[in-house]
């Protein structure tokens, strides 16, 4: 379990969030210590203009009048007024390099009697002037009040739609830019799969191009090699069933012997079956169209024809429903593998149908010396004979495409096919159909 993404999509998006985060982070602070440090400077401008209006009018009022001249004035400019002679000192020093600032400032300004004292408890800020020959302490609000449209929220709120767009087209352009690689990944996996996808665009950014172009290229080749292969093995196969017919014919009238006519029989029609694999792997089984069928009448057709011929083939079928199905192509697969079954495995060969959630499933099963795990995708392959284990019956051949065609219909009808272990010994060849 990591929060580190594995796909390319999910790495970009979160390098795009936590660019576009940090950028939007230090835009803020930024932004609030630039605001503090302006109002801070603003706020002592102001007082100093304040004070120095204060001075002025604390000098000019007359000395009888004096205490209602501070009440007046102090509710004027919204401060208090205490006279240095009734309270030599108020509050604390000023602390830190801001005040200390301020209070330098101050003194530039009023003179060198001024001072800063602040009065935690009071919440204010006191100044000590000279005016008309006496001091005063001056206590002003120890922060400016702000106003609503002064407060950042606006800001913040700004902030955050802003960030929530480039989130979102960062996500956007990141989808946009990862959407030809998922496509390149799936076809990758069809082509893995025995498929042959459709090309791929070639456009966008010159790097997927370029890699499209390639893939494209190479499907191309595939495809060229593939219908070289079937045509080579129909061609083949076909040219041979001419001379095989003759043979038959020839064995029939010439060799007096019925043992070893018998034998001879046998391996033209081994032969012929062989060939008669090499043209269904050829031919392939995309070309018919998809009709909603009986699995079971299928599936029954075929096993009543090696019941006529003796074999030991048995079928219970289960209440599947009519499905869409390839007529044909399902009858070479449930024929391979009842071939396969007879040749590989031991009777008797129980052909089975039933329904497995929104599947239909075939099983094939036999009492043979079963399959080893190991040795299940091999044998799916095209040309691949089961090891020794399970050709050690007399007269067993082939050319071991009969598991190859039924993996590629399965697959033609958007299922699977495995080869599993049966209880008490043997192999289930199992077919899984949407």
């Amino acid at each position: 379990m990591t929060l580190w993404p594995r796909s390319l999509f999910g790495r970009l998006t979160l390098l795009l969030i936590l660019v576009v985060t940090l950028a939007m982070a230090a835009t803020i602070l930024f932004f609030r210590h630039d605001r503090a440090a302006l109002l801070e400077r603003q706020f002592n401008d102001t007082k100093i203009v304040q004070l120095q209006a204060l001075r002025a009018a604390l000098g000019a009022a007359g000395a009888n009048e004096r205490r209602e001249a501070l009440r007046d004035i102090g509710r004027e400019y919204g401060v208090r007024i205490v006279p240095e002679a009734e309270r030599p000192l108020v509050g604390a020093p000023a602390m830190g390099a801001p005040m200390l600032e301020f209070e330098q400032r101050l003194r530039q300004s009023l003179g060198a009697g001024t001072q800063l004292r602040i009065a935690p408890r009071l919440q204010l800020l006191f100044v000590r002037i000279d005016a008309g020959g006496a001091g005063y302490w001056i206590g002003f609000p120890l922060s400016p009040r702000p106003r609503a449209d002064d407060l950042p929220s606006r800001a913040l709120i700004w902030s955050l739609a802003l960030a929530i767009s480039l989130l979102l087209a960062a996500f956007l352009f990141t989808r946009y830019l990862a959407r030809p690689l998922r496509d390149l990944n799936a076809a990758v996996e069809r082509v893995g799969r025995g498929e042959m996808p459709p090309p791929l665009p070639e456009h966008g950014p010159s790097e997927i191009v370029t890699l499209n172009r390639g893939f494209n290229g190479m499907i191309a080749n595939l495809r060229q090699v593939e219908q070289d292969r079937a045509l080579l093995l129909a061609g083949v196969s076909h040219d041979l069933r001419t001379p095989l017919s003759r043979l038959r014919l020839g064995l029939e009238l010439a060799v007096p012997d019925a043992p070893m006519k018998k034998g001879m029989a046998d391996d033209i029609d081994e032969m012929d079956r062989i060939i008669g694999q090499f043209l269904d792997f050829a031919r392939g089984d995309d070309t018919g169209a998809l009709e909603r069928d009986d699995l079971n009448a299928i599936v029954g057709n075929c096993v009543e024809r090696y019941v006529r011929a003796g074999k030991d083939v048995r079928f219970a079928p289960g209440a599947v429903p009519a499905i869409p199905l390839r007529r044909t192509a399902l009858s070479r697969l449930v024929t391979n593998l009842i071939d396969n079954a007879l040749a590989y495995g031991g009777p008797p060969v129980e052909v089975t149908t039933a329904v497995s959630g929104s599947h239909a499933v075939l099983d094939v099963a036999d009492r043979g010396p079963g399959i080893p795990p190991g040795e299940v995708l091999r044998l799916k392959q095209p040309f691949t004979r089961a090891s020794a284990a399970r050709t050690s019956a007399p007269g067993v051949a082939g050319a071991g495409l009969g598991l190859a065609i039924v993996e590629r219909v399965a697959r033609l009808h958007g299922g699977t096919f495995d080869l599993l272990p049966r209880a008490g010994g043997g192999t289930v060849a199992r077919v899984t159909l949407s």
